[in-house]
């Protein structure tokens, strides 16, 4: 697969809608989770992603303005030991509780309950991704849960796993293909793209590439693969 540049995917899609990336630094040294959401409508874009623990939540800016909190409010960021889980929806419980029950459940195995959004005509995919660190090593998975070609009779499937992550590479995944209405769902294998090595430098260079109009949050995290220890930078358009 042919990796692509980051910003260039960004800047040319001005509706990705959420997304998920997921690497490692080009020293090796670091693990990179970062996720972000974008809005079309006023109750979508009245968001700003607070810390909760080791994680983030999102929270309507203006309560008031908050008129369907069902798909919008959630903890897209939970941390499990040594496991990270990022979604764009409240799946992030789905799988924290699946992968801690008393008989766990894989990554994949807590994702069985659940498919794509409710939210006719687009019926968003539920996109989810996990890190783990563990003895000096670096895995990840990344998932989507998709209608089928926007029938929503039947839920398409799909788990991308990657061993022993390659430095200076992650993969991105998101929501849409691009803008539309009704808006049309990621297709194919997470893209493979470069990871900038600090932390500060990939979260102006995708907070810069998102589309004006329409970005709204921005999570980035990097993580010190042999320690555990960690860096975290939150970016919200409502201050």
């Amino acid at each position: 697969m042919e990796r692509l540049d980051l910003e260039k995917d960004l800047r040319e899609n001005s509706y990705p809608g959420r997304g998920i990336v997921i690497g490692r630094t080009k020293d090796g040294a670091k693990a990179v989770a970062a996720y972000f959401i974008m809005g079309r409508s006023s109750n979508s874009r009245n968001r700003v992603f607070v810390e909760d623990g080791e994680g983030i939540r999102t929270q309507a800016f203006d309560p008031a303005k908050l008129e369907d909190p069902s798909l919008i409010i959630y903890a897209p960021v939970r941390v499990l030991g040594n496991k990270t889980i990022v979604t764009n929806g409240d799946q992030t419980d789905t799988i924290y509780e699946g992968m801690s029950s008393d008989i766990p459940l894989t990554f994949e195995q807590s994702l069985r309950s659940r498919e794509f959004e409710p939210d006719a005509p687009n019926y968003t995919p539920r996109i989810s991704g996990i890190l783990q660190i563990e003895n000096g090593e670096f895995d990840f998975a990344m998932s989507i849960l998709k209608s089928a070609d926007g029938n929503p009779a039947a839920c398409n499937r799909y788990t991308f796993s990657y061993q022993n992550c390659v430095a200076g590479e992650g993969r991105f995944i998101h929501t849409y293909k691009s803008d539309g209405n009704p808006l049309p769902s990621f297709e194919g294998e997470p893209k493979r793209v470069a990871i900038p090595d600090g932390i500060d430098a990939c979260t102006d260079l995708l907070w810069n590439s998102l589309n004006e109009e329409n970005k709204v949050s921005l999570f980035v995290r990097y993580i010190d693969i042999a320690s555990g220890a960690y860096e975290t930078r939150i970016v919200n358009k409502n201050q």
